[in-house]
């Protein structure tokens, strides 16, 4: 498989600790890693260099108020086949069979119903008196998916998530993200507003809750 490849390729421990640190973030330089990761400066250094190297990493300049920019590092789109990924090929040609033989609405209607089915798991599994602490719960059941997600307490209370295993879904149907964020406010009980980005190999939803 390709991932293990790319995974043969990074090799050390201590190269991928560096990537899943990057990838939480919009890009550090060495010397905030280094103190994240408890590790001596040059020794990140020499990893990021080796990662830039072989395409997982690239740099840009942060403008300061006072004094030179700063150099960060941040991961390249080839990262991003370092996460995990839920494979829809055939789900997606589920959808495109439903289309064909039920009508251009039939893959929404499907949609719709796995995700509040899958909101209805969540709900199940969920914890918490206080919204906040609901919302600290959704973000560890969706961690555990693989999403990178972390609670910003705000105000405004806001869950991050820095990686999409159903990117391709979305991307084949941009009408799912909505759903996504029905299905947030389904098991919170609050409202909330999604956005979403992504620059080269960094990807960053927000779900701003209340």
């Amino acid at each position: 498989m390709r991932v293990n490849r790319l995974l043969n390729q990074i090799g050390r421990t201590q190269r991928l600790a560096i990537v899943h640190e990057l990838k939480r973030s919009s890009g550090l330089p060495v010397k905030e890693l280094a103190r994240r990761l408890g590790m001596s400066y040059m020794g990140v250094k020499q990893h990021c260099v080796e990662l830039h190297r072989d395409g997982y990493l690239d740099t840009w300049r942060n403008p300061k108020p006072v004094g030179r920019p700063e150099m960060l590092y941040r991961l390249t789109r080839k990262a991003h086949e370092l996460f995990p990924v839920q494979s829809h090929e055939m789900l997606l040609a589920v959808l495109a069979a439903a289309r064909q033989l039920y009508g251009a609405s039939a893959p929404g209607k499907l949609l719709f119903v796995h995700f509040r089915e899958k909101a209805e798991a969540y709900r199940a599994r969920l914890r918490g008196e206080t919204l906040g602490e609901r919302a600290g719960w959704l973000a560890r059941l969706r961690e555990r998916e693989g999403c990178m997600a972390t609670i910003e307490e705000g105000p405004p209370l806001r869950l991050i998530e820095r990686h999409s295993p159903m990117a391709e879904l979305f991307a084949a149907y941009p009408e799912a993200e909505g759903m996504e964020r029905e299905l947030f406010e389904r098991v919170l009980e609050a409202r909330v507003r999604r956005s979403s980005r992504t620059t080269g190999g960094l990807y960053e939803c927000a779900f701003e809750i209340g």
